[in-house]
């Protein structure tokens, strides 16, 4: 049976983040997409210029749609919008018992606007944070959700991982793509200790979409059937390779597009992390 997941996420007219980035990143690992359009922006490359929320019930409809149909394996989560849509998307998932969930906590576009209003930060960690399998913040992200500065080194970053572990996620992956370094490192936080995924950092400038198709692509191995571990490693293959051909691909004006289609004669989504990536677990130390 071909695996199927579910977005719940806004549409980004210029194809680069949101529904239409996560449904190429399902395609890649032949997962059959389903989607529920939280919100319709009017966003490119260089920014966001309109942003239409679509009503609470037309998103739990189109939740329940997909669900009353499909067997729904996984739910991946992006932009909610407000309180509202929140609470519609909490509600309907818990309904329908929906358990293997990667939540990408959006906050803020690459271009700087604004996509979640801070009033609604409450409802998200309150209603969803514990439904939730996988959170995958950035760096500012999750000092937003934590209340706490910028983590500037990977001890800070721990903590903040254990603090929103408290909030009743299963695990948690901090992504260092915002942070500096020759190497790009994320680190997955649960129960059972930290565990680093790899990479070399490829230094092609700011990026539209990245942490969108990196949840997805966790999303996409858990409908799979993959193990998190497993699901995180492939993921963070996944989207360095994308990154890695988007200067060849010239997409777009402003930030970096990232193409995440399959290459001819290989099924990315069955391929083991790539080289250049490296897993490291680590002790949970109290």
């Amino acid at each position: 049976m071909i695996p199927v997941a579910l977005t719940i996420a806004g549409s980004d007219s210029g194809g680069g983040a949101g529904i239409q980035a996560d449904l190429k990143v399902f395609a890649a690992f032949d997962v059959f997409g389903t989607s529920a359009i939280t919100a319709v922006t009017a966003q490119n490359s260089m920014g966001v210029s309109a942003i239409h929320s679509v009503p609470p019930t037309v998103v739990a409809s189109q939740i329940e749609a997909a669900f009353a149909d499909l067997p729904v394996a996984s739910v991946k989560i992006g932009m909610l919008g407000n309180a509202e849509v929140i609470d519609a998307v909490a509600e309907t998932l818990s309904r329908h018992d929906a358990n293997r969930i990667v939540l990408d906590p959006v906050l803020v576009a690459t271009s700087g606007a604004r996509l979640l209003p801070e009033e609604a930060l409450a409802a998200l960690v309150t209603l969803l944070l514990p439904r939730t399998l996988l959170l995958t913040p950035n760096l500012p992200e999750a000092a937003a959700l934590t209340g706490s500065p910028l983590a500037m080194d990977e001890t800070a970053r721990i903590v903040q991982a254990r603090a929103l572990l408290a909030m009743g996620p299963k695990a948690v992956l901090i992504k260092g793509g915002h942070a500096a370094g020759p190497r790009s490192t994320d680190l997955l936080v649960d129960a059972d200790g930290v565990t680093r995924f790899s990479a070399q950092r490829q230094g092609v400038g700011e990026i539209h979409g990245g942490g969108c198709m990196f949840s997805s692509a966790v999303a996409a191995g858990l409908a799979r059937g993959w193990p998190l571990t497993a699901s995180v490693s492939q993921a963070k293959g996944f989207i360095s390779r994308a990154i890695a051909a988007a200067p060849s691909q010239a997409l777009g004006s402003g930030a970096r597009l990232l193409h995440p289609a399959r290459r001819p004669g290989r099924r990315l989504g069955h391929n083991a992390a790539a080289p250049s990536s490296s897993i490291h677990k680590l002790p949970f130390l109290a």
